[in-house]
């Protein structure tokens, strides 16, 4: 048998210099799939928004208002006066009739009943940026609302109503202290009418990620703590524009101690997971995505909807 000494294969150098050169080829290439798997998280999110903002337009056809950010009190759009909230109300308006049917408007959102639905995730209210948190089996008192330890957590809401501006960053140069509201804000019943800035100008919804979990420039720092956010079944997700520090730990300290408008923590501020930005549904059901380097007064104007009168 005669062996053939001529024939070669790879040295070990040569193994070693193409393993090195695949690990580089996928090293450069890594950014590039997570970039565009970012992309396609953002468009979803940013259709997720679209799909509310119909919702929203269908409920002001049916209701002649846009929705509350919460009931508390009787009002002509909440005939008991139970604690309701918007997202709650206008899941008819998302295909999600099976849900809407069940949830009982009479009740409380957190009657055994309404918590129970308010376990069904809602794939139009959670952005798919968001990272994966613990989420809470218990909600502390918050009177009328009693204390609620829950079988299994709360469908997650990645979105929440804005409503409106702290007059403590509103000097008379760009907004009136009397006209620091949004379109949804607690047991309000805003026409189309009432929107004297234009709707093409005022925002009415905003990304709010993870809650109640609290996050500051990207950095988890409780599981929980937050007292709103609770999940979309809750009513008292919407909060107001009160501006943060650089770090997201001081809030509503005016425009020269806390000038950030959002990303710097998810405290009851815009907040998202989308690099440089976070959408904004605006009234007339358009989408934008916002730089998170945009001025307080810039942001707080457009968080006002009658800030001319």
């Amino acid at each position: 048998m005669t062996i053939d000494r001529t024939a070669k294969g790879f040295t070990l150098v040569e193994l070693l210099v193409s393993i090195a050169i695949v690990g580089i080829l996928i090293a450069l290439l890594l950014p590039s799939v997570q970039g565009a798997r970012e992309v396609a998280r953002r468009v979803q999110c940013a259709s997720n928004l679209r799909q509310v903002g119909i919702a929203l337009h269908n409920h002001v056809d049916s209701r002649k208002a846009f929705p509350a950010s919460g009931w508390t009190i009787a009002s002509p759009q909440n005939p008991t006066g139970s604690y309701l909230g918007w997202q709650a109300t206008v899941l008819v308006h998302l295909e999600q009739s099976q849900v809407a049917i069940g949830y009982d408007r009479n009740k409380h959102w957190w009657a055994d009943s309404n918590l129970l639905l308010g376990r069904i995730p809602i794939s139009a209210y959670q952005c798919p940026s968001v990272p994966l948190t613990e989420r809470p089996r218990s909600l502390v008192a918050k009177p009328p609302r009693p204390a609620v330890v829950l079988d299994s957590p709360l469908g997650a809401t990645d979105y929440a109503a804005i409503i409106g501006i702290r007059a403590s960053i509103a000097p008379q140069t760009y907004v009136s202290t009397e006209s620091t509201r949004s379109v949804m804000f607690r047991n309000s019943a805003t026409r189309f009418a009432d929107i004297t800035d234009g709707t093409s100008h005022t925002v009415m919804v905003v990304e709010s990620s993870a809650r109640p979990a609290v996050f500051r420039q990207a950095r988890l720092v409780r599981d929980a703590g937050n007292d709103q956010g609770n999940g979309w079944v809750d009513s008292e997700g919407g909060f107001s524009l009160d501006g943060s520090d650089a770090s997201g730990t001081r809030l509503g300290q005016g425009p020269s101690v806390t000038p950030y408008a959002m990303n710097r923590t998810n405290e009851n501020e815009p907040y998202s997971f989308h690099p440089g930005g976070a959408h904004f549904l605006y009234a007339d059901g358009r989408i934008e995505f916002t730089s998170d380097s945009i001025a307080l007064p810039i942001a707080a104007a457009l968080m006002t909807r009658a800030t001319s009168d």
